[in-house]
């Protein structure tokens, strides 16, 4: 139904009501038992037992049970005990975060409006807003919520705020006016107001024709409700190792109970070698790793006011191929400041944006002494006077209380050091005509202390250059002729192509007794004397940090629900849009597919005067293009969108509730340059991720060529399952952590964005993993076959020199895996945290060996001075004979 086109008495038939009475109480009852009460419904949740065992369907947790399960089989307890363990961590650790995470719904009901106050059965009375129905008929005034969807068929001054829905930045005027328009955007419905959203200024009184799930903040509940939640790039990497470690581990257990079992070997070994080379081709720690990985790259954004509420999507921003922007708040102030002013045939401009009331007037570029310019002066000063805004205090932070276009004004009067208080004590105002949206005018009438009356007015400047007989030029009063009208249209004109919202201001003398009886009467033969012109400037630090994303390959694109003129303007000056760059408004989205949208959605910068449904679709259309997204904004109508993206981003400040639960990201200083910030610490991430993966994968690698070797050779087992499970969990795990923590390298913010379907072992890291690990297997086999040839063929002791040697080969190795190119390329001393990690898992490593209670649990012996030269020789050779060498291929 488009209700926005219907009369008065055809939406009245339409939802069968009276609205000179409202409905009776019984049919509010039936209605309220037919359709339900006025809320937003959820989705059905998933229960806390299925939250809690879907933690264990990754590839690797499933292999590491069944690990677990073999092991206890073979009465190998203290690695079914230790396995288990760190699958419960892990498993805890994602359904905690996952707890948080679904409570966009929630927030959205805290939108909605606790009371309501209807007509029935004649007379006005307050319900609970839940308890409304089609039909009501309903009052709201100044500071009220809107309880429903409602058709607005009286309207007095009204103003509503409707920026978290439609993203505008300034309360739109309504009307009960029907629109001709059946197409019209959401926020061009100026005779309809939506649940949720907020009267600023004057009341109204509207017939609900939708409640619950059916207004339009219900739609969006439903597509947040419908989004589909991505799989993040590092969820993707992390199901790919974990295939091929189970393809890898099975292999080597069937090629080493068929090679062992061939060579005469019993089959119970054989089985127990097996088992032992399938928990070294695993490394047991890497999810625990990963998470306490992702949760210190956490620590380290909210230094830099970002606060992540999902943590597998941290690293998503670091592939981050296209940003998506709202507007109003995130790359704007979200706050009106006027910056042009034209009288007396000269435009000045205004520096001081947002709520600062220090501020240098300039004309031509160059500043000038407000003192001299005496028709600036006066329209500065008058703007104030006929206006109902204060500018206030609270906790340190300023805050217009009232319209946003009339702080601007009063900012601006501020600004030449016409305060509200000067103001109020030089002029009294005996008079006001509130603004109205038919009109598009306001009027006050003052008198100041020398007795003198005066009307002042302030509109719309088409609208108010139609009752002014005169203009104010060179300090007189000229009679206002075609040309002066021409000339103060071109004014208007070239600021609205600036994207400027203007405000013409008029006045007239009056005789001190003549009175005023009604608007009509003072909104005529006015004296018109000039223009302030404003806009929502863009934040001044957003620019470069576009220019940033820019560098790094990133696409910046806006979506805002407001004018195209307006955004296009905004998006030249923050470098947004390219001189080729497309723009694509909202009705143009209505008419194609996201099929149609994808083919040109890489031309398009700019997207204007759209719905929570285009931004949804603008999603899509780049995610089917190959891209991965971030998409940022601050209202509800962001929130699906925010949630179907690889990684939702949500202004902290001014940002809904719902947005922020949407989110997986929340920035708290609602700047669109802590996004450039948290990029570089994604990217950050991601390589340090990929040093862990190498670091404990090659060891892992090492270990398989031992046993897998030693097999092949006939030899006795290099190392027992209890001392593979100690490496990978205790001494790999430490180091491994504190890779997590290194700093980015320079150019990090310099290189494009990864591809999305990049693999884990891409950029040569599966050749380094394989060939180091080659070595280090090596040298730990040949410090085993050493040992025990030395020992007397006593196998404890050459198999506590195989575990030192392999052991002591990673500690060394990890140095090597915090840079791509070389050992020698990076400061081993910058990052500290592995220096003392290294230290801690040597010093574990001798508590092991040397420990009594210890060497029986571990299989160990106490090793001689001397076998510690051949180790420490043995398991320096990996890294540093081969650095720079084919084994570092790039």
């Amino acid at each position: 139904m488009q209700w926005h086109t219907l009369a008065t008495n055809e939406v009245a038939k339409e939802t069968n009501t009276n609205i000179t009475r409202g409905l009776t109480t019984e049919e509010a009852k039936k209605r309220l038992k037919r359709f339900g009460y006025n809320e937003l419904t959820e989705a059905k949740k998933q229960s806390v037992l299925l939250l809690f065992l879907n933690q264990f369907k990754d590839f690797m947790v499933l292999v590491l049970l069944a690990a677990t399960v073999i092991s206890g089989l073979l009465g190998e307890y203290v690695d079914a005990i230790a396995i288990i363990v760190i699958v419960i961590m892990n498993g805890l650790l994602g359904f905690f975060q996952e707890r948080r995470a679904e409570k966009s719904l929630e927030a959205l009901k805290k939108l909605s409006a606790p009371q309501a106050t209807v007509l029935r059965n004649g007379e006005w009375v307050k319900i609970p807003a839940r308890e409304l129905v089609v039909g009501d008929i309903m009052k709201f005034l100044s500071g009220d919520r809107i309880g429903a969807d409602v058709r607005i068929i009286e309207a007095k001054g009204l103003e509503i705020e409707e920026a978290a829905l439609t993203g505008e930045s300034v309360p739109t005027a309504k009307s009960a006016v029907p629109l001709m328009n059946e197409n019209a955007a959401i926020g061009d419905l100026h005779n309809m107001a939506f649940m949720g959203t907020l009267v600023t200024r004057g009341s109204g009184i509207g017939i609900v024709i939708a409640t619950g799930m059916k207004t339009a903040m219900g739609q969006i509940a439903n597509l947040l409700q419908e989004a589909e939640t991505v799989m993040t790039p590092l969820q993707r990497r992390l199901e790919q190792l974990g295939k091929i470690l189970i393809v890898v581990a099975l292999f080597l257990t069937v090629l080493v109970v068929a090679v062992g079992v061939i060579q005469g070997h019993r089959l119970y070994e054989m089985f127990l070698a097996g088992v032992s080379l399938a928990v070294a081709a695993i490394p047991e720690g890497l999810p625990a790793i990963v998470t306490i990985a992702l949760a210190l790259g956490v620590q380290r954004m909210i230094k830099k006011n970002a606060i992540v509420r999902k943590l597998p999507a941290v690293e998503t921003l670091g592939c981050a191929s296209v940003i998506c922007s709202d507007k109003t708040g995130t790359m704007t102030e979200n706050m009106m400041t006027v910056t042009h002013i034209w009288a007396n045939g000269k435009t000045w401009t205004i520096s001081g944006a947002g709520l600062e009331t220090s501020g240098q007037f300039y004309e031509n570029g160059r500043p000038i002494d407000i003192k001299k310019e005496a028709a600036l002066q006066q329209l500065l000063m008058f703007g104030a006077l006929c206006n109902g805004s204060q500018l206030k205090e609270k906790k340190g932070r300023r805050y217009i209380d009232g319209d946003p276009t009339e702080g601007a004004l009063l900012v601006a009067a501020m600004k030449a050091g016409v305060t509200k208080e000067h103001i109020e004590a030089e002029f009294i105002i005996e008079q006001e005509f509130p603004f109205d949206s038919e009109r598009k005018m306001m009027t006050v009438i003052v008198k100041d202390k020398a007795g003198k009356r005066f009307i002042v007015t302030k509109g719309a400047p088409d609208v108010l250059l139609q009752v002014c007989g005169q203009i104010y030029w060179n300090g007189r009063e000229q009679t206002m002729t075609m040309a002066w009208k021409k000339t103060v249209q071109d004014v208007i004109r070239k600021m609205a192509s600036q994207a400027l919202r203007t405000i013409a201001i008029a006045y007239r003398p009056l005789q001190a007794q003549e009175r005023i009886t009604s608007e009509k009467e003072a909104e005529k033969n006015l004296v018109f004397i000039g223009i302030q012109a404003m806009i929502d400037p863009p934040r001044p630090e957003v620019k470069k940090a576009v220019q940033q994303c820019k560098e790094a390959g990133i696409k910046t694109v806006m979506i805002t629900g407001d004018h195209v003129l307006t955004a296009k303007a905004i998006a030249e000056q923050l470098g947004v849009l390219p001189p080729n760059g497309k723009v694509m408004d909202g009705p143009t989205l209505s008419r194609i597919s996201v099929g149609e949208l994808e083919d040109v959605v890489d031309d398009i910068y700019v997207f204007a005067r759209v719905s929570p449904e285009h931004k949804l679709k603008i999603v899509k259309a780049l995610q089917r293009r190959g891209h991965i997204v971030a998409m940022t904004g601050d209202g509800v109508n962001d929130a699906p969108a925010i949630k179907a993206a690889d990684i939702g981003v949500a202004m902290g400040r001014s940002g809904t509730d719902v947005a922020k639960e949407a989110a997986a990201l929340v920035l708290l200083d609602d700047n669109f340059a802590t996004i450039q910030a948290a990029i570089q610490e994604g990217r950050n991430i991601y390589e340090n991720i990929r040093k862990f993966i190498r670091y404990l994968l090659a060891s892992n690698v090492g270990e398989i060529f031992v046993m897998l070797f030693a097999m092949l050779l006939a030899l006795p087992l290099p190392l027992v399952p209890i001392q593979i499970l100690w490496v990978n969990l205790v001494t790999d795990g430490l180091p491994a952590m504190a890779l997590g923590l290194d700093r980015a390298e320079e150019n990090v913010m310099k290189r494009p964005p990864r591809h999305p379907k990049e693999g884990v072992f891409a950029r040569g890291l599966g050749w380094k993993i394989i060939s180091r690990g080659f070595i280090i297997g090596m040298v730990t086999l040949a410090a085993f076959m050493t040992a025990y040839e030395r020992s007397g063929y006593e196998l404890v002791y050459a198999q506590t020199v195989a575990f030192a040697t392999l052991v002591m080969a990673q500690l060394i190795h990890v140095f090597d895996c915090r840079c791509e190119r070389s050992i020698f390329d990076r400061n081993p001393f910058e990052n500290i945290y592995l220096v003392v990690a290294v230290i801690i898992s040597i010093l574990l490593l001798l508590v092991v060996i040397y420990y009594p209670p210890l060497q029986e649990i571990f299989h160990t012996a106490t090793i001689a001075l001397f076998d510690w030269l051949l180790i420490i020789g043995l398991a320096a050779l990996p890294t540093f004979l081969f650095s720079g060498s084919l084994f570092t291929r790039k």
